[in-house]
């Protein structure tokens, strides 16, 4: 996809709906890359897509110190990681993230970290602050899961 593609979000029920739509959209080898500075809303938007797919409140607890947090969707892994503790890029083999590139759902924040190892057709989602909200910059990706994040 050449152009990135803006979605304003006023309000944190719009970061949400936004991480609800992207997981009715989101297959298995999906990489989602969340980048922004601390309270731009990545974790909103992590939790909402993951309690979309799981159907109930899952208590979707932060990953900054465990890393990542694993969930079982009908055969489908999501898996949620914070790399924002990691030192080296190399370390994200040691967690497994190589297999779960190509086999599960990856939500990553602080994609950054990952150094030269960031899956080629990532998803990638710069969230920015836009007056008392937020705006999505959208690039990269499945060429069809943009497209239907942007269209109704």
């Amino acid at each position: 996809m050449p152009d990135d593609v803006i979605l304003d979000l006023p309000t944190a029920a719009d970061t949400e709906a936004l991480g609800q739509r992207l997981a009715t959209l989101a297959r298995a080898g999906d990489a989602i890359l969340l980048e922004g500075p601390i309270g731009a809303g990545k974790s909103c938007l992590a939790r909402a897509f993951i309690r979309a797919r799981l159907g109930r409140e899952e208590e979707v607890p932060s990953p900054t110190f465990t890393l990542v947090q694993v969930y079982e969707d009908g055969g489908t892994e999501i898996w949620h990681a914070d790399l924002y503790r990691l030192t080296h890029p190399d370390e994200v083999w040691e967690l497994g993230l190589d297999d779960a590139f190509t086999s599960a759902i990856c939500l990553v924040e602080w994609p950054d970290r990952l150094g030269a190892h960031v899956p080629p057709d990532a998803l990638r989602i710069r969230l920015e602050a836009l007056g008392d909200g937020r705006r999505a910059v959208l690039s990269g990706g499945r060429e069809e899961l943009v497209r239907a994040l942007t269209h109704d």
